[in-house]
């Protein structure tokens, strides 16, 4: 059975999540956890997902217990309740 996970979400994406701090969904990988996110908050998927083709924005960061899911196992990067889930922006400057 999936386990309940929790999400941060930054200030500039929680109006696509009703002006939450945190998120939850079931799910086993960050990619389910997303996939029912989806169904809560479509706007949420779609600036993270913007082409429809799987590819995350590069603006948008998945960390997992401080690490960053593309050093890990990306979308099907494990995870359980007691993992610490944020979706962090980069910054860009210059």
């Amino acid at each position: 059975m999936s386990d309940t996970i929790t999400v941060t979400i930054p200030a500039a994406l929680r109006p696509q999540v009703e002006g939450n701090e945190e998120v939850s969904a079931q799910g086993e990988t960050i990619g389910s956890v997303l996939d029912a996110l989806k169904g809560q908050y479509p706007s949420l998927i779609e600036k993270m997902f913007p082409n429809g083709d799987g590819q995350m924005n590069r603006s948008i960061n998945v960390y997992v217990n401080e690490e960053d899911i593309r050093f890990l196992e990306n979308l099907d990067t494990k995870v359980t309740e007691r993992d610490q889930v944020d979706i962090i922006l980069a910054i860009a400057g210059g």
